[in-house]
């Protein structure tokens, strides 16, 4: 039928010629103009058949409830018909006559009723003895209706402004009366007798997708996860067994140092287990140092000085936080023998008791890191937590102190949120106590950095949901699992916080603030060499070319200054170019001092590594991360000349100019959305990130001073 129609379509536009428009078509064909439009649209289909121009053709139309009024008449005649000659109470009108409130008032306006208020009662009065309906002529004859009123009639929603799309045909330059249908396939019969000679084929939409398959899809939680864990994996983490849902009180609270009257351990908080109820497998050694250190102190601490009850650490119940994973990885870690520095992670779920609303699940999943190392600081763990966050997107961070039974000190992670146009919370971290590390015979200069944070916020940030029932539970729309993309990660940071200031006011801030370092690191007293006994180190760096680590240069300098330096260079297979302006890297390095005589001898790989740059110390000894391996020669500056970097050592004066440096360079780095500096490496550079203070002074002028200059 379809082709028919096409075909009388080609017919009469052979004989009509040029100019005809698919509204005088449906009148000839007898059709609806939609499928005329069907079948013009095959047409088009056809290769320069025929050429077809769009035209927009504006028409009145009566609405449903101007359809009424022209058959029943207005809403103000209908008012006037029910007031009787002896007028009628205005509330039985209102009751009787639909539409009665426009009606009313619209009689009223024409003079035709009035309201007699003077018994008390409204009653309603007709004030002339016959009306013509005006409203309900125009509406029987819309082409007549004058323009002046049609727009009335439109606020009244009695007429509405009706926009017809109209095809206005033109003959093509292959223009055709008869359709020939064109070849899908190339068979062999067509093959077989050369007929496929004289067809006409149907060209190939490349651009068509192709059958869905019927497979599975991942959840929106297990993309995010994904993500997560191959973060951790590239910082040199390994993930840790969470395959325990149930824990022992022991483990989940004793063991980390939480008091047995905390509120967290009460029934409204924790999901305890009926069947088994209680567990009695602990290690026994283990368990009286717990129990001691919970009871009378020890370790420089006097406990919580309570009676400690073995009953309470049996009982068996759902994790509430897979820190008691941690707990009892850092048990087994000593049961091994010698400490060896270590990086844990794990991404599971935990259980509580909380009330279900929008934000809040009684099960959800926890992110959960923790770094084991000798001598680590809170600086570390900024440090670190600055590593992380940058990975998953986000660069504006901020901390608070917190309380955290287990962790001393402790903080909330804060970070900027750009749709929401506020800092919110994102995390939790501190330092593990030593009330809880050194009962399980940690030695006592290791320290344990830890950090936590949920999957669903940042899954239901990445994918715009609003509800987390939405996201997990018998609520979840399949559909949805099926449509949303792969999860990436913004790996460059988001847009930051907007600047008043110009990106050319910005960099002249920033010459202002290195010229006042210049001048202070002038001033800046030095004092003399240590005694200490120096054992000499051979380093391995290996470093992506595309990230340089600049402030190694001024790290070494400084070093120098006490210990004989000498670097050498190699480049990796991997490395298709190398830039040039990398062929002179340390340099001075290279000539100042021979390898066989030098105290430190540091060998930089480039090779392509990723963002992190890896400091190799032993076989299974690495340091990753520019922030950290800048840490780490830092000791070796400080085990010289103590107030070189830190710079509670100097005066008030000069720390007070520092403070005031930093903050201006912070201030800088917000600021700098459009500034051609990249703001991450200014951080590195100035020792924002590294964190100590007074490296500034040398490292913001010499390491930012090149990479500005350059």
């Amino acid at each position: 039928m379809a082709s028919e129609l096409a075909e009388k379509i080609l017919e009469h536009l052979s004989k009509r010629g040029d100019g005809v428009s698919t509204l005088d078509l449906a009148e000839l064909f007898v059709e609806d103009h939609q499928k005329v439009i069907g079948a013009v649209k095959s047409l088009q289909t056809l290769e320069n058949v025929i050429s077809v121009e769009q035209l927009n053709k504006k028409s009145w139309a009566l609405t449903q409830e101007g359809q009424q009024v022209a058959e029943n008449g207005s809403h103000e005649a209908a008012v006037f018909k029910a007031v009787p000659d002896g007028g009628v109470a205005q509330t039985e009108i209102m009751k009787t006559v639909p539409n009665a409130k426009v009606g009313f008032s619209k009689a009223l306006v024409a003079g035709w009723i009035e309201l007699d208020k003077s018994s008390g009662t409204p009653i309603v009065r007709r004030k002339v003895p016959s009306i013509t309906d005006t409203i309900q002529l125009h509406l029987k004859n819309v082409a007549n209706i004058p323009d002046n009123v049609k727009n009335d009639y439109k606020k009244r929603k009695l007429l509405q402004e009706v926009v017809t799309k109209v095809l206005v045909l033109s003959k093509g330059l292959q223009f055709v009366t008869k359709i020939e249908k064109l070849e899908t396939d190339l068979t062999a019969d067509l093959l077989t007798n050369d007929s496929w000679k004289q067809k006409k084929f149907k060209p190939y939409n490349f651009d068509a997708l192709g059958v869905a398959l019927d497979i599975g899809h991942l959840h929106p939680l297990l993309k995010v996860r994904a993500e997560f864990r191959k973060i951790f994996l590239e910082m040199g983490f390994s993930e840790m067994p969470t395959n325990n849902f149930v824990e022992s009180s022991f483990w989940n609270f004793d063991a980390l140092f939480q008091p047995q009257q905390h509120p967290a351990r009460d029934a409204h908080d924790t999901f305890f287990i009926s069947e088994p109820r209680t567990s009695s497998n602990f290690p026994k050694d283990y368990l009286e140092k717990v129990k001691k250190v919970h009871s009378e102190g020890g370790y420089g601490s006097q406990g919580y000085r309570y009676e400690w009850k073995i009953e309470e650490a049996q009982k068996n119940l759902l994790r509430t936080h897979t820190t008691a994973v941690s707990a009892r990885m850092l048990y087994n870690l000593m049961q091994q023998g010698e400490f060896k520095p270590v990086r844990y992670f794990s991404i599971d779920r935990v259980f509580r008791n909380e009330t279900l609303d929008a934000t809040h699940l009684a099960e959800f999943h926890q992110v959960e890191g923790v770094v084991a190392d000798y001598n680590l600081t809170l600086g570390d763990l900024i440090g670190t937590l600055y590593e992380f966050f940058k990975k998953l997107g986000i660069i504006q961070l901020e901390f608070k102190p917190a309380y955290n039974p287990y962790t001393e000190p402790s903080m909330e992670i804060f970070c900027f949120h750009n749709g929401l146009g506020k800092w919110i919370e994102i995390g939790n971290s501190g330092i593990f106590r030593p009330e809880m590390l050194l009962p399980m015979g940690l030695p006592e200069n290791v320290n344990v950095i830890a950090w936590g944070l949920s999957l669903e916020r940042p899954t239901m940030i990445k994918y715009g949901l609003n509800n987390i029932r939405d996201l997990v539970g018998p609520k979840v729309d399949l559909q949805m699992v099926h449509n949303n993309p792969i999860c990436r990660l913004e790996k460059n940071g988001p847009r930051i916080l907007k600047s008043k200031y110009t990106a050319e006011q910005l960099e002249e801030r920033l010459d202002k603030i290195l010229l006042e370092l210049e001048q202070l690191q002038k001033e800046l007293p030095r004092v003399g060499r240590s005694t200490t006994t120096f054992e000499k180190k051979n380093l391995v760096i290996f470093c992506d070319p595309s990230r340089p680590m600049y402030s190694l240069e001024t790290l070494l300098s400084l070093i120098n200054e006490f210990h004989g330096v000498f670097v050498s260079t190699y480049t990796h297979s991997n490395v298709a170019v190398f830039p040039q302006e990398l062929r002179d890297f340390c340099s001075k390095f290279k000539k100042s001092t021979n390898a066989d005589t030098a105290d430190i001898t540091v060998t930089i790989v480039w090779k392509i590594v990723g963002v992190d740059p890896i400091l190799k110390l032993s076989q299974n000894h690495e340091i990753v991360g520019e922030v950290n391996i800048a840490r780490y020669l830092n000791r070796s500056i400080e085990a010289e000349c103590r107030n070189i970097l830190e710079y509670e050592s100097t005066s008030a004066a000069y720390a007070d100019k520092i403070d005031s440096a930093l903050d201006k360079i912070h201030g800088i780095i917000h600021g700098a959305t459009r500034h051609k500096l990249d703001t991450m490496q200014i951080k590195s550079k100035t020792g924002y990130i590294i964190g100590s203070k007074l490296s500034i002074v040398d490292i913001v002028w010499n390491s930012v001073k090149k990479h500005h200059t350059k």
